[in-house]
């Protein structure tokens, strides 16, 4: 290649675009201030009594839903009439006061740095998705501390200007992108008397370049995930990092920053990696200077990947700026798929060894009993013969088959790529699907499942206004205790709502990702608390003793939600001595003035940096 034709490659790479997001700067004109996901889409209760979810952006949307209506009646004994109806807003009064002193808003400004005290602002950027989060916006008191004042850094040096302002009049700061954590990471310390400023970087969302050549990408660490990915469809490629929270996470959390911060993994993992597979470079802006590889090489050699620290740090060492990715080329076709199992642990079985042959497609996922019964319920009159338990089907899988829809599961498949490998793909794992006992249940089953991955976290804020509070959890482990820990956890759990006399509950799980020697599981629990006095509380103390029987059962503390502040009871005590002290020095010698004090992983007091 002459240097003519060189130079025209290295231009095309060269994009530095603007990305149009989905979410505005004023997130509440699209996002809901007290729950989850877009305001015009939600699960509500019309004036028949019937349970309906309103809006178009998804498959389900302005369906009546007399299944699930009837579901939740049965399974939570809910009363759809006494609807407990959340607060509109809080007062100026209620929330608290900004500390933030007049010469540094001056400063700011000099600087050209965009910044507001509003109070709607600053309280929206002090939370994420946690229970305690929403029901405290919906029905309980304000946040007894949060930020001072918000920052929206236009680019890089914006960051790097923020970092060393704070580090000269004692400011903390607290990293936030997307806004759906689930582990309290933005929330602020409550015993953190300086000045707590959020750094909201989701104006840093460039498409900074793109290099066909060697499949490589630039964003800005704010971009929101589907911005990102239509950015890269448009240009026929994708990134293949798809988590639950997609739609609203960033690189920040779940912006691109927040994926690179938590070590997070998307449904789509088999195939295009979890995020440290994705990440050929993340630039992190500290107290002491910028820490980045300066080399877009596949792999190298060259001592100990210090750099490494970036992922995981869940803003306690600095703010992540740019991210480069690598990607691949738009899939030629999807196809869908699923399979219904005569018991979860044939499921598990076969999940096994789809993971021992190492021909997992795009997606696989294993719904247990409890969740597929869910996920029924969740469909319209109007699909009834289209599903899996109308009259035929229901009949040929319990008088031919032998399944008893007591015990029955189902996994949902996705794959992608030529047309020609995905049919024989598809035929490689109904093989071994049918070895299990498996029986094929179409792709509309596959499809329907997959897209409700996205539609469930809406469900939580229906729950609340009937009193039943909701959460998920999840963890990874080992092959061989899989089911072993999935049966604990239930009884785990079971035992402790029959102490409190919780009459009405649910406790399910899902096999979401799969490895060589191992996989995740989700958890979904939650409970009728009617006559409890603290909901949440309690919630919190049944969690907290399943998560206990998750480690004694060979778990982790998280798989891909991270610690943050809800789980570093777990990371305290599981780490070992030397790798807490190892976090500890690289703490003190990146920020030895404590300002990215959000407290998470572990609490670090300022006397003791």
């Amino acid at each position: 290649m002459d240097e003519k034709e060189s130079n025209k490659t290295l231009k095309s790479s060269l994009v530095d675009t603007k990305v149009k997001s989905v979410i505005p700067k004023n997130r509440s004109e699209v996002l809901k201030w007290n729950g989850w996901g877009y305001r015009d889409s939600k699960f509500k209760v019309t004036d028949q009594g019937m349970i309906r979810f309103t809006g178009n952006r998804y498959s389900i949307g302005e369906t009546d839903l007399p299944f699930f209506t009837q579901w939740v009646q049965q399974v939570l004994n809910i009363d759809l009439t006494l609807r407990n109806v959340p607060r509109e807003k809080f007062s100026s009064r209620e929330i608290p006061l900004s500390r933030v002193s007049t010469n540094f808003l001056k400063i700011l400004k000099e600087m050209k740095i965009d910044h507001t005290t509003d109070n709607h602002a600053r309280l929206l950027r002090s939370h994420g998705q946690t229970l305690y989060d929403i029901y405290s916006l919906r029905y309980g008191k304000c946040f007894p501390r949060i930020c001072d004042l918000v920052v929206w850094p236009a680019n890089h040096n914006d960051v790097i200007s923020i970092v060393e302002l704070v580090n000269v009049h004692n400011i903390v700061i607290v990293p936030f992108g997307g806004g759906t954590n689930v582990s309290g990471a933005v929330s602020c310390p409550v015993n953190e008397n300086r000045c707590i400023i959020s750094v909201d970087t989701s104006q840093m969302n460039r498409l900074l370049w793109l290099d066909e050549s060697n499949l490589l990408v630039c964003f800005e660490a704010g971009v929101i995930g589907q911005d990102l990915e239509r950015e890269l469809n448009k240009r026929g490629y994708t990134c293949g990092h798809e988590p639950d929270s997609y739609e609203f996470s960033s690189i920040e959390t779940c912006i691109l920053g927040g994926w690179v911060a938590t070590r997070a993994s998307g449904m789509k993992k088999n195939v295009y990696g979890n995020i440290e597979d994705l990440v050929i470079d993340a630039k992190m802006v500290t107290c002491k200077g910028v820490v980045e590889k300066n080399s877009k090489v596949p792999r190298m050699s060259s001592g100990p990947e210090f750099q490494q620290i970036v992922l995981g740090s869940e803003g306690t060492l600095g703010i992540i700026t740019e991210v480069t990715l690598k990607i691949r080329p738009l899939p030629d076709c999807r196809v869908y798929d699923s399979v219904v199992f005569p018991d979860f642990e044939s499921g598990v079985k076969c999940m096994r060894e789809v993971a021992r042959q190492r021909c997992q497609p795009v997606s696989i996922r294993l719904m247990d009993n409890t969740q597929f019964r869910f996920g029924q319920a969740l469909r319209s009159v109007e699909n009834i013969f289209g599903n899996l338990l109308d009259t035929f089907k229901k009949t040929y899988l319990t008088h031919v088959c032998g399944f008893h829809l007591e015990s029955i599961c189902v996994m949902t498949l996705l794959f992608e790529g030529k047309r020609s490998k995905v049919v024989s793909h598809r035929n490689c794992i109904t093989k071994i699907a049918m070895s299990f006992g498996g029986i094929t249940a179409g792709e509309r089953n596959g499809e329907r499942g997959y897209m409700l991955t996205f539609v469930i976290a809406y469900i939580r804020d229906l729950a609340l206004e009937y009193r039943v509070v909701a959460e998920s959890f999840e963890t990874s482990v080992s092959w061989d205790k899989t089911l072993s820990l999935c049966d604990n956890v239930k009884k785990t759990v079971a035992n402790e709502c029959n102490k409190l006399n919780i009459k009405y509950y649910l406790i399910s799980c899902r096999v979401t990702q799969t490895y060589d020697s191992g996989c995740c599981v989700y958890f979904y629990f939650g409970f009728n608390w009617t006559g409890l006095d603290d909901p949440v509380s309690t919630y919190h103390h049944i969690e907290t003793i399943a998560r206990d029987s998750i480690m004694a059962s060979g778990g982790s503390i998280s798989h891909h939600h991270g610690v943050g502040k809800l789980r570093t009871h777990w990371y305290e005590k599981h780490m070992s001595k030397t790798v807490l002290s190892l976090y500890s020095a690289s703490k003190k010698m990146l920020d030895p003035n404590n300002v990215f004090a959000n407290g998470n992983l572990i609490s670090f007091p300022l006397s003791k940096i």
